[in-house]
């Protein structure tokens, strides 16, 4: 029933929820433990890895290539060390349809799966990495922190660690994402909902393709912030664009959905500067609003969306903490508001907003009240679109309150830990929707 309240559970137990605390003590806390595996495994893939083929194929989801890679962080099991990784490169496509390269890391998980039903497949999109190269978040899991000196000092950390050790350890196969232009040429399509769509959902494609398993196997999405967007989009992106994948469920959390309501929260926080890969993303798709954008900016402007072009969200905190981008234009307006008003922007910006197609599986949507990046309202929004639209969707609000607003961390952060793996999590949901438990229409809390 529209608007009903979820009823109390009890939190997860036995030995998924053993295991969940073990992964959130392990990864979290420590955030040190390297897998044993059979033979030596590179540390990370060579640069030439991420350089497509003059010729890959057509099909979305075919895998072009693979690489063995060791892991920073994974659970024991009865069997020994969990889990052997692959950097994988695969295909997907873009906006306008044509078949690109995109990577990412593949992990099959040893010990058995702990949950209800067949071994699924998981597929993470990750949270905001930076739009460099350097940044894709495959070139941080053996590490754990991608750190290079040329032509500055920049660090990109691996923020998928946690979840893909939890999943891993459950015994489910987990495929992570670079997205389109991370690692691979080309621009990072930052919070493009049609292309972090397609790489979630090609992911889950290549990962049955690697495993040698068919589409019938249970699929999950997992996602926050960034990747809270892309699995939204995906979600109902699905029944079109890949109806034959088995979609159980998706965990949309903290969900980048409207991209000009984030943009104008964002201007003046720490990560402010984080709206320049949503800029060039957008400018890259539509050359009318690069032109319209090029007469508002200033040189300053014109030199930072460049230089935030290939920089890391570290970078970001570390080099243009607090960045306002009235600093960026001719009159000292903010971005945000020459968006509003630039009529090549309204389109794009319509074209890029999750929640006018309907998903087919149940979506559980988790967003913090106070969260100072992604505004709790527009989460809220997408959930109320997708519910009258008939679609069955949990939606959950987390009460942190606020700390520090503005520095990112404490409020949209905290929210993704709480809800991920804290009581009555995610990952619980999740479980239920793969054990077959049923659930319909819309609840909030």
């Amino acid at each position: 029933m529209f608007g009903k309240r979820r009823p109390s559970r009890p939190v997860l137990r036995g030995s998924a929820g053993r295991i969940i605390a073990a992964a959130v003590a392990l990864v979290c806390i420590t955030g040190v433990a390297v897998v044993a595996t059979d033979s030596p495994r590179a540390a990370a893939a060579p640069e030439d890895f991420y350089a497509p083929p003059d010729q890959i194929p057509a099909a979305p989801g075919a895998v072009i290539r693979t690489q063995p890679m060791s892991l920073l962080a994974t659970l024991p099991s009865d069997q020994g060390w969990p889990g052997k990784a692959d950097h994988i490169m695969y295909t997907t496509r873009l906006q306008d349809g044509s078949t690109v390269a995109v990577t990412g890391t593949y992990i099959d998980a040893a010990g058995p799966w702990l949950g209800a039903g067949p071994r699924p497949t998981v597929v993470i999109g990750p949270g905001t990495s930076g739009q460099g190269d350097r940044c894709a978040m495959s070139k941080a899991f053996s590490t754990g922190i991608t750190v290079t000196t040329d032509p500055s000092p920049s660090l990109s950390a691996n923020q998928e660690l946690p979840s893909s050790a939890v999943w891993s350890r459950l015994g489910a196969r987990v495929l992570v994402t670079d997205y389109v232009g991370l690692g691979t040429p080309g621009i990072h399509t930052y919070a493009n909902r049609i292309e972090q769509a397609h790489a979630v959902l090609d992911g889950a494609r290549a990962a049955n393709n690697l495993a040698g398993v068919g589409p019938e196997t249970p699929l999950v999405l997992w996602g926050y912030s960034q990747g809270g967007g892309a699995t939204a989009a995906a979600a109902e992106m699905q029944p079109r664009y890949a109806p034959e994948l088995n979609l159980k469920g998706t965990w949309a959390g903290g969900p980048v959905a409207d991209l000009a309501a984030i943009l104008e929260r964002i201007d003046g926080a720490l990560i402010g500067g984080a709206i320049g890969f949503a800029v060039n993303g957008l400018l890259a798709r539509y050359p009318d609003l690069e032109r319209a954008v090029g007469r508002v900016t200033n040189q300053a402007g014109r030199d930072t969306l460049a230089a935030l072009s290939d920089a890391c969200i570290g970078d970001v905190m570390t080099h243009y903490p607090f960045l306002k981008t009235e600093s960026l234009t001719n009159d000292g307006r903010p971005l945000s508001a020459h968006l509003q008003a630039i009529p090549e922007a309204a389109p794009a910006l319509a074209e890029m907003k999750v929640g006018n197609l309907t998903p087919a599986a149940p979506v559980l949507i988790t967003s913090g009240r106070n969260d100072d990046t992604v505004p709790y309202g527009q989460a809220r929004q997408l959930a109320d679109d997708w519910c009258a639209q008939g679609a069955t969707v949990t939606f959950r609000s987390n009460e942190l309150p606020p700390i520090l607003p503005g520095t990112t961390i404490p409020n949209h952060f905290g929210p993704e830990i709480i809800d991920g793996f804290g009581p009555d999590n995610a990952i619980t949901y999740l479980l239920d929707r793969l054990a077959g438990k049923p659930v319909s229409g819309c609840t909030f809390d």
